[in-house]
């Protein structure tokens, strides 16, 4: 893949809160070239490709990860023992339609897409990659930097647990990611310490019965009734099974059951989410919630069978690296460009990465400055103000810039 210019990096358009204006609309180029062709998770060949390419052209020597798609590049002086910061990046898009019909950038692969901004992650840190790494050349990289652009986010468990075990984190002291968020003006970020995304695993259920006529229920298993129960009791067995506060939900998404209106099936279906607020309860999850299930369809003579899948935990920002975000983003645009945000119910991989290091996830301003649309991820109208991929070079440059 080629974009729209190859730019060099004058080191006077490397001072602190400024970029080349080649280089932006290079970057604006690159993002829609990916919105464009969407992969899905262990799909992203040509974003692989087109990230690769990208990097060895600034002279970089990046290394497609052992799972075949996503590449890690490391960018400083790795001889000094320094423990690196690490930019990460996820690659991957969504099984949605594109809907927005009258963007020129639109998908062109059916029923794929990019909502959830992940093409936005990608640019940002192939941006302050190569600006990093002029940087370096000029010596003025204080500690080692590694860019990590990993495959599969949106697949449960999560495409990070197998980029840590390819070793990604060797040498990682602190690790730093950002996330779109349509509610926060382009230009801004939001920041939290502690938790700010949730826990997200996901459920399976399959009930089993010997069948009917629906004129004879009390003969047979009603398993339609079952599935019912489940769906509205489980719930509620859950919620007070734990301290409130840990928001543990669960929360269906699909139910499928019966052909006939007077037969009673003999199988049935549903599935959906478990989210949780906080990381002790989200350990005890799936022994509250497969009891509950199981006490449900036990009453109403129901078999289960129950896919407990696990997700990933909460992201949980350590606060030094939160304080390091921030003041990388003041210091590049000012004290009015960071906001308070709330802990999501969403659920993101770059969790597994802060149990083995410290780190920090911002939430990058995507909205247009005055627009009050709400708008929300994974949604197929979903675009940003490409402003944005300025502001998320910027953070990043800083945050490798301040001395820890």
């Amino acid at each position: 893949m080629s974009v729209e210019s190859e730019v060099d990096l004058p080191g006077e358009a490397l001072l602190p809160g400024t970029l080349p204006e080649a280089l932006r609309a290079e970057l604006v180029a690159f993002r829609r070239d990916l919105h464009m062709h969407p992969e899905l998770g262990n799909q992203e060949f040509r974003t692989t490709a087109a990230i690769k390419e990208r990097l060895e052209r600034a002279g970089l020597q990046p290394r497609v990860l052992a799972v075949g798609t996503g590449l890690v590049c490391d960018i400083g002086n790795w001889d000094d023992g320094l423990p690196a910061l690490a930019l990460r990046a996820d690659i991957d898009a969504l099984p949605i339609p594109d809907a927005k019909t009258e963007c020129p950038y639109r998908s062109t692969v059916p029923d794929r897409a990019h909502a959830c901004g992940h093409d936005v992650h990608t640019t940002v840190v192939l941006g302050a990659g190569l600006v990093l790494a002029e940087l370096h050349r000029k010596g003025l990289l204080p500690r080692p930097v590694r860019l990590i652009f990993q495959p599969a986010e949106e697949v449960l468990p999560g495409g990070a647990a197998d980029a840590i075990d390819c070793g990604v984190l060797e040498g990682v002291g602190r690790i730093v990611a950002v996330h779109c968020d349509p509610r926060v003006d382009a230009g801004r970020i939001g920041i939290r310490e502690g938790a700010i995304t949730s826990a997200c695993d996901r459920l399976e259920i399959a009930l089993d019965g010997p069948g009917g006529h629906t004129a004879r229920p009390h003969l047979t298993t009603d398993l339609v009734t079952a599935v019912a129960r489940v769906v509205t009791d489980v719930p509620a067995l859950v919620a007070r099974r734990v301290d409130t506060r840990s928001g543990l939900a669960v929360t269906w998404g699909r139910i499928e059951s019966g052909h006939a209106p007077n037969v009673i099936p003999q199988h049935a279906e549903l599935s959906g989410t478990v989210r949780c607020l906080d990381l002790a309860a989200w350990r005890q999850a799936p022994d509250i919630v497969v009891a509950a299930i199981d006490e449900v369809a036990n009453l109403h003579r129901a078999k289960s069978e129950i896919n407990y899948v696990r997700g990933v935990p909460p992201v949980v920002n350590d606060p030094d690296v939160t304080e390091l975000l921030r003041d990388a983003m003041i210091a590049r645009r000012g004290p009015a460009s960071v906001e308070g945000t709330e802990q999501s119910l969403g659920g993101e991989d770059f969790s597994w990465y802060l149990e083995h290091v410290p780190g920090a996830m911002a939430r990058l301003g995507v909205r247009p400055p005055g627009e009050r649309t709400v708008r929300d991820l994974h949604q197929g109208d979903f675009d940003v103000d490409e402003h944005a991929i300025t502001v998320g070079v910027e953070l990043f440059t800083a945050a490798a810039l301040i001395d820890l």
